[in-house]
């Protein structure tokens, strides 16, 4: 009989700052495409995050990965690095890119994924709201 894959889900939260703006464009220009998100004092939110991890869960342990690794690992790659942070000014991955939530989501994915076993697939979604939200990868 095969081995099914099983998917596990930690759910965190981070509250954060950002203010979403192209510098190659006009003032008028990023004010029209990004309106309120903009603002020249960056605006903040609570976002929720949830990390799936799927894989064959290992036959000694039960786990597809430990939750307690899971925690600890985002906690050192997200939230140390992005809770109570102005995401343009207080960190270097939003230097050079736009942090909307789907760049967000990205580089998280990057973070833990760069920890993670090659076996183990990763799925990122952050909630920028209650009702917006992005997934990746897609």
């Amino acid at each position: 009989m095969e081995e099914q894959k099983v998917a596990v889900y930690r759910k965190e939260h981070f509250n954060a700052a950002h203010r979403l703006h192209n510098t190659s464009w006009s003032d008028e220009m990023n004010e029209s495409v990004f309106g309120l998100c903009n603002n020249k004092n960056y605006h903040g939110h609570n976002y929720e995050l949830i990390v799936k991890v799927t894989g064959i869960p290992n036959s000694d342990t039960g786990y597809v990965l430990d939750m307690k690794v899971l925690s600890n690992l985002i906690k050192e790659e997200v939230l140390n690095k992005f809770d109570h942070k102005n995401l343009n000014l207080d960190t270097n991955f939003f230097q050079q890119l736009n942090p909307t939530a789907e760049n967000i989501a990205k580089v998280i994915y990057q973070l833990l994924r760069a920890k993670l076993d090659d076996l183990l697939e990763l799925k990122i979604f952050l909630y920028e709201t209650e009702r917006n939200y992005v997934e990746y990868p897609a």
